[in-house]
């Protein structure tokens, strides 16, 4: 089952069930090498929620926010404890939901005052929705291919940003109306490279570029079949699958062509997150108790963020890291007395191993962006950590409160508005 199609349910749905936490864990906290983390709330624009998409390696982080009231949302990029809102192309919504460049470059997509019937955006309002790159206090649409609407996702150091862009014609495997997409990569505002499908495919996606110029998305049709592929020199290679044969997806790329994504067991009912590397796609599984997994990020040292779900009615999923083979539970490493308990990872992983994702407030059932940094030399952190020694919450008896959101942030997260990548793909 796609990834957006699972995180939409999930998150439409969503009631974080209480959990012993001693169950929540594969690693062995006594060893040396454990983890530890301090978590930051990164607020909102106003509203009651915001996402965090990317952080680049400077801990600048993209994403969304509501702004007062909750009726529209707006792109932000955060940087040294501000959140700054990136406006719009003119209408009323706009989003980012990937990695930032490391010079403060973002990428996302907004609503123009211009008409389309075909609502790619999925707002509601009839509006084209054009990609941009922001910099600087300025929003730029970028070029498309004959449509009116496309997404900018991903940015590398050397300026250049991958998505997907509407070309004029409609696409015919989608059983409703709606224009044809093509993953491309964009630099200095134009499509430099239209990126190819698959044989037999007819839209495409690319979420995530690195510094070698290397691509990776899926190549697959409208109706939720999706091949995990990577774009490398102009041409395109299908990653592979765990035995599913609807729905794979190639997430994250690091600079040694490392590939995180998901893809669908045989029987296509549950996904795992992966590794790809040299031709070979390595299951990452699940937290104890789930069985549901996706991957999410991956930085250079190899280091990944991936999200573990419980099935059936997909009640709650938690993030977690992988290094060196073992999984960590991110709850578990980060201060026991937290206000907020971590939920996705969608944010990614930088170079110094900070991870951003959603959250939700446990006082109030708000979902906000967070920002967790390594309790470590590279971040000059360890003294903000002094004290806090990660221990598995509920090791002392206790189990996490129940935790529910307020009915303002359901009703948006039933629209999808709340997670890009929910729409996806």
């Amino acid at each position: 089952m796609p990834k957006g199609k699972v995180l939409l349910f999930v998150l439409a749905t969503l009631t974080v069930l209480p959990r012993l936490s001693a169950q929540a864990t594969v690693a062995d906290q006594s060893a040396p090498n454990f983890p530890r983390y301090t978590v930051r709330d990164l607020g909102t624009l106003g509203g009651t929620y915001s996402f965090a998409g990317g952080i680049n390696d400077r801990g600048d982080v993209e994403g969304l926010s509501s702004l007062p009231g909750d009726g529209v949302t707006h792109a932000f990029l955060w940087r040294n404890g501000t959140m700054h809102d990136l406006g719009t192309l003119g209408g009323p919504n706009s989003w980012a939901g990937f990695r930032p460049s490391n010079a403060g470059h973002v990428a996302g997509m907004s609503e123009s005052l211009d008409t389309d019937p075909l609502d790619f955006c999925g707002y509601g309002n009839s509006l084209a929705c054009p990609p941009f790159v922001w910099h600087n206090g300025v929003m730029t649409p970028l070029q498309l291919l004959g449509g009116t609407s496309g997404e900018a996702n991903g940015f590398n150091n050397r300026g250049q940003v991958v998505g997907a862009a509407e070309n004029s014609d409609l696409d015919s495997t989608c059983g409703f109306p709606h224009r044809q997409v093509e993953a491309v990569i964009w630099r200095n505002d134009k499509i430099q490279s239209i990126l190819p499908f698959l044989p037999g495919d007819v839209r495409g996606d690319a979420n995530a570029i690195n510094d070698r110029g290397e691509a990776v998305g899926w190549s697959g049709d409208c109706m939720f079949h999706a091949h995990a592929v990577l774009w490398r020199n102009g041409v395109v290679t299908d990653l592979g699958t765990f035995g599913g044969v609807e729905s794979t997806v190639a997430d994250d790329i690091n600079n040694k062509t490392q590939v995180v994504g998901w893809s669908d067991l045989a029987g296509d009912e549950v996904s795992h997150a992966f590794l790809w590397e040299n031709g070979t796609m390595k299951d990452l599984g699940t937290l104890p108790g789930d069985f549901i997994s996706f991957g999410d990020g991956i930085n250079n040292k190899g280091q990944v963020v991936a999200d573990s779900c419980v099935g059936g009615d997909f009640a709650d999923c938690r993030p977690f890291l992988w290094q060196n083979g073992v999984k960590f539970d991110l709850n578990t490493l980060i201060p026991p007395d937290s206000p907020l308990y971590l939920i996705d990872a969608t944010g990614t992983i930088n170079s110094r191993g900070q991870i951003a994702g959603l959250a939700i407030q446990i006082s109030s059932g708000e979902i906000h962006a967070f920002l967790a940094t390594p309790c470590d030399r590279d971040n000059h952190d360890e003294q903000n950590c002094a004290g806090g020694v990660s221990k598995l919450a509920g090791a002392d008896g206790k189990i996490r409160p129940d935790l529910h959101l307020t009915e303002n942030v359901r009703t948006h997260l039933r629209l999808g508005t709340v997670h890009p990548r929910a729409r996806k793909p």
